[in-house]
């Protein structure tokens, strides 16, 4: 069973993500803001982290996502990032910080789906 973390300060693209993936079979977990992923992240050690880069207060997506990778235990989990910004440079940005894939809001499932299952083949 594959372990999703979303990561998502909204609680509206919370629940409605999570709800269409545990349809599809995953097991999901949340976090609400930057700390509570990067203690989830040790505690549940997910399959795949979803990781909202505009998080409200606190650090936002991309330190997140450097903090995570920088720990070695941590470091080999795929993190797709989700942001309502298009631009070219976000898309840059999340790479260069360790994100495996990035995906623009609103979510189009299938697209996203592809890419978890990318990711998840790409960390083995």
């Amino acid at each position: 069973m594959t372990v999703v973390l979303i990561v998502e300060d909204n609680p509206i693209n919370r629940d409605v993500l999570g709800r269409r993936l545990e349809k599809r079979g995953f097991t999901i977990r949340f976090a609400e803001d930057g700390l509570q992923a990067i203690e989830a992240s040790l505690a549940l050690m997910p399959d795949v982290i979803l990781m909202d880069i505009g998080l409200g207060e606190g650090i936002d997506g991309w330190e997140v996502t450097r903090r995570i990778k920088a720990n070695p235990v941590t470091a080999a989990i795929p993190i797709i990032a989700l942001t309502a910004s298009a631009f070219e440079s976000d898309r840059r940005k999340s790479l260069e910080v360790g994100c495996c894939d990035f995906d623009t809001k609103p979510i189009d499932l299938s697209r996203l789906l592809d890419k978890i299952e990318h990711s998840k083949l790409a960390a083995y």
